[in-house]
């Protein structure tokens, strides 16, 4: 799979620095916290979405460390920073073991088949 991404070489050297920082302390952090956590979620308030990729985790006890960012009225440029890094359109964006896995619709599939157990190492065993 190859995502298209505008290549460095076509952006005039003036903007570089600009478009190289643009909200890069959200995505440095949530980088971290992935590279840190075996389960990162990250969402908004007020997204039912989000609180639902969180009740599915906790119903399957699965730990995971959720990282909020503002609500549908607040922070969606920074929001917007994340989605140009992972080219994940939507909330939440759910990663496990340092791998996008997609938003609570794909973590339910995951939970219900038993990949997610697979992927994290089969905690109860």
């Amino acid at each position: 799979m190859m995502r298209h991404i505008l290549d460095e070489t076509r952006l005039h050297p003036a903007i570089r620095d600009t478009v190289s920082a643009n909200h890069r302390d959200i995505v440095g952090e949530v980088a971290a916290a992935v590279d840190r956590n075996p389960i990162v979620v990250v969402g908004m308030a007020q997204n039912p979405y989000c609180h639902r990729a969180r009740m599915l985790l906790n119903a399957s006890k699965t730990p995971y460390l959720y990282l909020e960012y503002g609500s549908y009225l607040t922070a969606w440029r920074r929001r917007n920073a994340l989605k140009m890094w992972t080219g994940w359109p939507t909330f939440p964006m759910a990663f496990v073991k340092r791998q996008l896995v997609g938003g609570s619709r794909d973590l339910d599939t995951l939970i219900q088949s038993g990949e997610l157990d697979k992927l994290l190492g089969d905690r109860n065993g």
